[in-house]
Order: structure tokens, then C-alpha cells, then sequence
């Protein structure tokens, strides 16, 4: 049975309200990648200005402020995968003042598992993602909380 060099992709958007993303967020991210668990195909950010006004930004387009913090992570992104059209996708329910961060990763960490499923001879069915608060909920009401 063939095995597998790329892992499920996922598709996150983290929304700011406020448009005042601040990079807080780089650490961890940039400790998923340098663990190997995830790699960054895309990143994008999507912003509607108070007067309705629509824009994205690129990696390489963060001004001095934010830019610093993605340094690390410089090198690792493919990009190329969202465009123009993604952009108006999340734009239409973004509500003024507000920005999304759309971040395109690919899941490496199932890489070995799912060829390990394939060599026992199986196969992933299907797959689905639960929120994690969604998944918090869930087990906090079964009495199987984390802490």
C-alpha cells in the first residue's frame, strides 16, 4: 500500500474584533512548527475598516510592528493558496472594525499514523474536526473535564 507525504490540511480563522491583532498568537504557532506537529501552507489576514472598507495582508506585507514577530516562521510558509476570492468569502460576514486571520495548516504529526494505518492494511474513512470549546463542553458535562 502507498504511503502518504502530506497530512490533512486544515482551515482556521481566527477573527479580532477590533482589527487589533497584535501577534500574541506567533509564539505558540511558531512552537507547532518548530516541533514538526503542524507546517503553515498560508497565511492571510482579512480586515473590514470601521467605514466597510475591505483589505488583506500577506505575511509579507505586515507592517514593522507586526513583521518581527513572524521572522521565525519566515521560510516555513508556502503560500499561494488563499487569493482574492478567499478574501471575499470571509469578508462578506465580517462586520466592520473587525479582521480575520486565516491560517491554512497541514496537520504532519498524522503523517506517520496514517501510513502506520496503511501498512496494518486500513485506511482513513473519514475524518471531522470538534472546536475545542465544543469538545471542552462536551467532556466537562461527562464528568472527564481536564483539570
Amino acid at each position: 500500500m502507498d504511503t502518504v507525504d502530506v497530512g490533512p490540511v486544515d482551515i482556521l480563522m481566527l477573527r479580532f474584533p477590533g482589527n487589533q491583532f497584535r501577534g500574541e498568537i506567533v509564539p505558540a504557532l511558531r512552537d507547532l512548527v518548530v516541533t514538526g506537529l503542524i507546517r503553515v501552507v498560508d497565511l492571510m489576514f482579512v480586515y473590514r475598516d470601521e467605514d466597510g472598507t475591505v483589505g488583506s495582508v500577506e505575511l509579507a506585507g505586515l507592517g514593522p510592528e507586526l513583521k518581527p514577530a513572524f521572522a521565525d516562521l519566515d521560510g516555513q510558509l508556502g503560500g499561494g493558496m488563499l487569493d482574492a476570492e478567499d478574501v471575499e468569502e470571509v469578508a462578506a460576514g465580517l462586520p466592520p472594525g473587525s479582521s480575520v486571520a486565516v491560517l491554512v495548516v497541514e496537520n504532519t504529526w498524522a503523517i506517520p499514523f496514517v501510513n502506520a494505518v496503511r501498512r496494518a492494511g486500513g485506511e482513513v474513512a473519514d475524518q471531522a474536526r470538534i472546536p475545542a470549546e465544543t469538545a471542552e463542553r462536551a467532556l466537562r458535562d461527562l464528568g472527564l473535564g481536564l483539570g
